[in-house]
């Protein structure tokens, strides 16, 4: 197999930048001339062995850093993007994509704001909205777009966040038990915990300074609700210089992100860092058993699994996926190559949308996207009862899978052919090129197409190269 060559020209400016260097004397550190320097910072010349080993010599760079998913995000998430009719005749090739992507990575985000921008005006326009043209609101991301986008350009993992919940749990003196911890933690701030039958999953009085966290809740989610308001009550100063650096455009988008930063540290918190990592390689990443281990649910593990990208102790890199019963993504990150698309769903050919059908089971799926890559799959239903006859089930699914080069590290791949054959899926039918599948939607993006009235396959037309 050919050994992909590395080209992180925005990684080694951006280094640089930190390191406040001209190109000279960053040259003369990593031993290389200033030209081949220069060729490497514009991705003209891969970085070389020589040049990842002085980096990480140097520097004490974590060299997985310089392989980092944001290009692979941005150029899916650009395909997707010029999948919009508005750009049919001035579609750039893949080449010109990865290139923007590598060597004008704020450039691609920008490109990307304004189509979001672009599109969401349409869609108002279409459904008469008033405010339209009224302020500036309409040019904007939706604030859970803009927050949505913050987590998935952030690789889902907040270095300072999550190692202050791993200090928070290993700090007590209480014991090991997250729940106790929190209610320590909170009655030492004068706040009173109440587990009652109360219709919330969980509310503060911050009057009367009392918690009250519904009992008819299942326990992962009990210990997840506390450890949430611990955040609130014991971390407020961090979340709030996190959130000052994110530079939000609205305080809505603010707000929000402040909640997700809290449930972040209460993942966290829950699943220590390093401790969930030793568990993750000790038990073959058994999502069961680690859930078992720590108190959590089967959710709550298969998304920390996906957060494991710490610099110097990194886990395998996961997607993890949540959808509902409509496909609609509710949920999504990837460490890996695979990327989701923004809007819309899932492709069909995935087996998470099967999850549904077998309850309380795990699936299993060898899948290949386009690009060649094979991934082992993984989905299972989540859904959450209401806790009453009458009150409603919401109905999700989740997908969590690394790439099959990583698979043996999982229980799960225990049986396989992973030299068998691999189940063909894509990202969205607009920017995917199979040309047979029985289940495309919308003809792809980058394809001719030719219709013959006199013939029928599995579409009404046929993908030419």
């Amino acid at each position: 197999m050919a050994i992909q060559k590395l080209y992180a020209g925005a990684k080694l400016r951006e280094l640089r930048g930190r390191l406040t260097l001209t190109q000279r004397a960053f040259a003369d550190k990593l031993g290389v001339s200033l030209p081949y320097l220069n060729q490497m910072e514009n991705n003209h010349r891969p970085v070389s062995a020589t040049v990842v080993l002085a980096l990480a010599q140097e520097f004490g760079l974590d060299v997985t850093e310089l392989n980092a998913g944001e290009g692979e995000r941005l150029v899916s998430d650009m395909r997707e993007a010029l999948a919009d009719p508005v750009f049919v005749k001035t579609i750039p090739p893949l080449a010109d994509l990865r290139l923007a992507a590598s060597n004008a990575p704020a450039l691609a985000r920008a490109f990307l704001d304004l189509h979001r921008a672009y599109r969401q005006s349409h869609e108002r326009l279409a459904s008469l909205d008033e405010a339209l043209g009224r302020d500036d609101t309409a040019l904007r991301a939706s604030p859970w777009e803009e927050v949505r986008d913050f987590f998935h350009y952030c690789d889902n993992y907040v270095d300072a966040v999550d190692r202050a919940a791993e200090h928070f749990i290993h700090s007590a003196t209480t014991g090991k038990d997250a729940l106790m911890i929190g209610i320590n933690a909170l009655e030492r701030r004068g706040i009173s915990i109440d587990f009652s039958n109360i219709a919330p999953l969980r509310h503060f009085d911050a009057t009367h300074r009392k918690l009250a966290i519904s009992a008819r809740a299942a326990a992962p989610t009990q210990r997840f609700q506390l450890l949430y308001q611990v955040a609130l009550q014991t971390q407020n100063d961090l979340l709030e210089a996190t959130l000052d650096l994110a530079r939000f455009q609205t305080p809505e988008a603010r707000d929000i992100a402040k909640i997700g930063m809290a449930n972040y540290f209460a993942g966290a918190a829950l699943m220590p860092y390093r401790a969930f990592l030793q568990a993750a390689q000790d038990t073959r990443h058994d999502l069961e058993r680690l859930a078992d281990l720590f108190g959590a649910s089967i959710e709550q593990v298969a998304h920390r699994l996906s957060t494991l990208q710490r610099p110097g102790a990194k886990g395998v890199p996961f997607f993890f996926v949540r959808v509902d019963q409509a496909g609609t993504i509710t949920k999504r990150h990837s460490a890996t190559r695979l990327q989701f698309a923004r809007f819309g769903g899932a492709c069909p050919l995935w087996n998470v949308h099967r999850a549904f059908e077998t309850p309380g089971q795990f699936l299993r799926q060898l899948a290949e996207t386009p690009d060649g890559v094979r991934y082992l799959c993984l989905s299972r239903d989540v859904s959450k009862p209401g806790g009453a006859y009458l009150a409603p089930i919401r109905r999700y699914a989740i997908g969590l899978g690394c790439e099959v080069t990583h698979a043996s590290k999982l229980v799960y791949s225990d049986g396989l052919d992973l030299k068998g054959r691999f189940e063909p899926i894509g990202i969205s039918c607009r920017i995917c090129e199979r040309p047979n599948c029985h289940q495309r939607s919308v003809p792809p993006l980058e394809r001719r197409l030719k219709v013959d009235p006199d013939r029928r396959g599995l579409l009404p037309y046929d993908i030419v190269d």
